[in-house]
């Protein structure tokens, strides 16, 4: 969906066969589940002789080659290169191929077959061939994501898996407004979602505490907008290029950033900044609690919609997927009779800039474009008033997707106004059925959102993403079928060892049969 090209190409890795477990020879361990796996007889065991080969000319299958030795030689030390092929075939390969596949498969899908011989990955576009080396990243130990050195075999199951997704919008929200966290914090997390074959972040840009992106138009947005963060602590903003980079890095992952600027409340951050943004022309304070819908862009104003022209327009310039994100919450202090009128014109803005709306629930409210999406979050009512508009539904359902909701009392990061959301929670809830009245059919995706009140640096986030992050994954990708918690938790609990090679520190949740030991 994100990135599709005409493209046929070959990446080549000899392989030798040895001896595997009953797990990973059955593909078990694999999140998301894959729609088949069909075991097969015999293991390929990776070694030094191997070298990536690349046929064709294209920088972007080049990149997916790089892409797969940056992930194979840190722990092998195999040095695997990547070059062009002389346009022989060798035995015990594995070849990614883009090219002719059951349209079943659609545009990420992909089929994964490994034989004693070879093994090939066929996909019709580069995200299918992204999506299966993730698979195939979880087939291989473990150990094979550490940084360092590690000992071997370096084994491969054989067994075929076709495999494709359910939605074609898998993925989560940063809330970077009410802490900031730097653009390396940013692409550790796009390298963790992209694990689990995830294909958005969705950026929440701006918010009542702070200001994070740069506006050459308006330069006190971040000058004092982004000044601040919640707790009074000093905050920070993305420099356009900054943000053209996080666009970039995301791109070679396949993921599509979607940018949030939330109107016309949660802006005191801007109102803070530039005073002709009120309506009685004096600039607020700038706010560093953590309540919410308080602030208002004046709706009556001619410079608001200047201001919203600009500032939009910069930001969509930056991104080349089609969305970008109003928010529209939660803005209490706005009369719905000037709401209204207020989304109604933004949304026109925004299809003036070439792209499409996104927002939170409420903007089903007004009258909606015909390609503007409602983002499910707190009342269905107003999801299923956009629905009979014709829009369709990102479903972020705060009591089942929330990430910064706790896990139960004990946790300690996170809030519960929404509940507690322990693993099994998250995981078992099927988009399609959630809310009578929105089904499949009116379904974009699955996000799962992460607020920052109390999360303030990486650590916090990954105790509050993993374990949960995968299932959100499972959601979007896997047929409701053939998703049961009694397996997936023995699938998720496989996962630890993983999370640990990454240094991911997760939740230890009481609720997942985690291995006795797990290697550092």
């Amino acid at each position: 969906m994100l990135r599709s090209f005409a493209l046929i190409g070959l990446i080549s890795i000899s392989l030798n066969a040895t001896a595997i477990s009953p797990v990973r020879l059955s593909g078990a361990g694999v999140i998301p589940k894959p729609v088949s796996v069909t075991p097969a007889n015999g293991v390929f065991s990776l070694t030094e002789k191997c070298s990536i080969v690349v046929s064709g000319e294209s920088a972007e299958l080049m990149q997916l080659g790089k892409f797969l030795a940056g992930k194979l030689n840190p722990s092998t030390g195999f040095g695997l290169i990547v070059k062009p092929s002389d346009g022989t075939t060798q035995a015990g390969n594995i070849s990614l191929l883009l090219g002719s596949v059951d349209p079943k498969l659609g545009d990420e899908g992909y089929l994964l077959t490994v034989k004693p011989d070879g093994i090939k990955l066929v996909a019709k576009n580069p995200a299918g061939l992204f999506n299966g080396i993730q698979t195939i990243r979880q087939l291989l130990p473990a150990k094979i994501e550490q940084s360092g050195l590690q000992s071997g075999p370096w084994t491969i199951p054989a067994m075929t898996i076709r495999d494709f997704p359910q939605y074609s919008y898998r993925g989560v929200m940063l809330d970077v407004a009410r802490h900031f966290f730097q653009v390396e914090d940013v692409k550790r997390y796009l390298d963790l979602i992209s694990l689990y074959k995830m294909n958005v972040m969705h950026l929440h840009l701006s918010d009542d505490q702070g200001w994070r992106i740069e506006i050459k138009k308006w330069p006190k947005l971040t000058q004092t907008g982004g000044s601040t963060q919640v707790g009074g602590e000093k905050g920070g903003f993305y420099t356009q290029e900054q943000y053209a980079d996080i666009v970039k890095y995301a791109a070679e992952r396949y993921i599509m950033i979607i940018p949030e600027i939330d109107l016309p409340g949660h802006t005191n951050a801007a109102l803070a900044s530039y005073p002709e943004l009120n309506c009685n022309e004096k600039a607020t304070e700038l706010y560093t609690g953590t309540k919410v819908g308080f602030s208002s862009l004046c709706t009556g104003k001619e410079i608001t919609y200047q201001f919203i022209k600009e500032v939009l327009g910069e930001i969509a310039a930056l991104t080349p997927g089609p969305y970008l994100h109003i928010g529209g919450d939660e803005s209490h202090v706005t009369k719905l009779e000037d709401y209204i009128p207020f989304v109604n014109r933004v949304q026109q803005i925004v299809n003036d800039l070439g792209k499409q709306v996104i927002g939170w629930d409420e903007i089903a409210l007004s009258t909606l474009k015909p390609n503007s999406f409602v983002q499910y979050w707190a009342k269905a009512d107003n999801a299923l008033k956009g629905v009979k508009q014709g829009a369709k539904v990102i479903m972020s359902p705060a009591a089942n997707a929330y990430l910064d909701m706790q896990y139960d009392s004990t946790t300690k990061f996170g809030l519960n106004w929404a509940g507690f959301i322990e693993v099994p929670k998250g995981y078992n809830w099927n988009p399609a059925t959630l809310v009578p009245g929105i089904g499949k059919a009116n379904i974009l995706g699955v996000e799962a959102p992460l607020w920052t009140e109390t999360i303030t640096n990486m650590k916090e986030l990954e105790y509050m993403v993993f374990p949960r992050l995968p299932g959100y994954a499972e959601i979007g990708w896997s047929a409701p079928a053939a998703r049961k918690w009694s397996e997936y938790k023995t699938r998720l609990a496989g996962q630890a060892e993983r999370f640990r090679a990454l240094q991911i520190g997760y939740y230890p949740s009481k609720l997942i049969p985690w291995p006795a030991t797990v290697p550092e």
